[in-house]
């Protein structure tokens, strides 16, 4: 039955996508952190990890994970069938080029921003608390940007800057992880093999983040705000970039960008290998 089928897969990419928060987040907080914090706190993500560890614990590099896990089958879901949707309004053939997947991969990508974005949003909030007494809970997060601002200035601050990074960060990470397993199937044919298939996702998640890192800069900058920004978004971001750079220079768009490198190989493993397995179990069980 073709849509037991289809449940398996969103099944299991749910399941993936849950191994790859519980094993990536450490790391991002780490990226979070050295994105948002004031200047001068810390020296770089090095400096994160330690402070991070030494004052807070070792569990507050879990800060936020609450957020994407709660987010995360609708968040898959979305992506998956976007991208599945995408492709055939770009191509009416099985086999796209490269081109045809970068676009299919934007419009994925922008059709995910609106689910991409509050859960963000939450996690970028929670990320930002460095273990005061006033530290809040997620649902005490979630109820005062609900009471203060409403679902458009508070559940969805940050969605424009979101959707704008959306764009090429997924036609960046369809189009490196096709090109790769492409390379790959012609030395090996379809029949792939499992290390090829994860350095192919890792060259799709490097791809995702080197196409977008300074507008993920100005995303976590923008949702950790007090108060919602005003005025047209391309002005907005404009602005968040200048003062990044009067702050930091050009550099500072580029803070973090090294654990976030760091953590596609981990994730990506461990997304694939969980994926796999449920996968083949549901497979089993179900007789799809």
């Amino acid at each position: 039955m073709p849509y037991l089928s289809t449940i398996n897969d969103l099944v299991a990419g749910s399941v993936g996508g849950a191994a790859q928060v519980l094993v990536g987040q450490p790391l991002d907080t780490v990226k979070t952190r050295a994105q948002i914090a004031p200047k001068g706190m810390f020296k770089g993500p090095m400096d994160v990890l330690a402070q991070t560890v030494r004052k807070e614990g070792f569990f507050a590099l879990y800060k936020g994970m609450a957020s994407p896990l709660l987010g995360i089958a609708g968040v898959n879901s979305l992506l998956f069938a976007s991208y599945v949707y995408s492709k055939r309004i770009v191509s009416p053939f099985p086999q796209l080029s490269l081109k045809e997947i970068a676009i299919a991969g934007a419009m994925a990508g922008a059709a995910n921003a609106i689910l991409a974005s509050p859960v963000e949003m939450f996690k970028v909030r929670m990320q930002g608390q460095y273990g005061a007494a006033t530290d809040k809970k997620l649902r005490n997060v979630a109820k005062e940007m609900w009471r203060d601002w409403g679902f458009r200035n508070g559940i969805m601050r940050g969605y424009w800057v979101t959707f704008v990074r959306e764009i090429p960060a997924y036609a960046g990470f369809y189009t490196a992880f096709e090109f790769s397993k492409r390379k790959f199937q012609n030395k090996y044919g379809d029949k792939v093999p499992v290390w090829a298939l994860l350095a192919s996702g890792s060259a799709g998640g490097i791809a995702y983040w080197l196409s977008c890192y300074p507008l993920d800069v100005i995303k976590s900058r923008i949702q950790l705000r007090q108060t919602p920004p005003t005025g047209k978004p391309w002005k907005y971001m404009t602005n968040e970039i200048r003062m990044v750079i009067a702050e930091s220079g050009v550099t500072g768009l580029f803070r973090g960008l090294s654990p976030s490198l760091l953590r596609t190989i981990p994730a990506g493993a461990s997304t694939f290998a969980a994926f796999e397995l449920t996968r083949e179990f549901l497979s089993e069980s179900t007789g799809a």
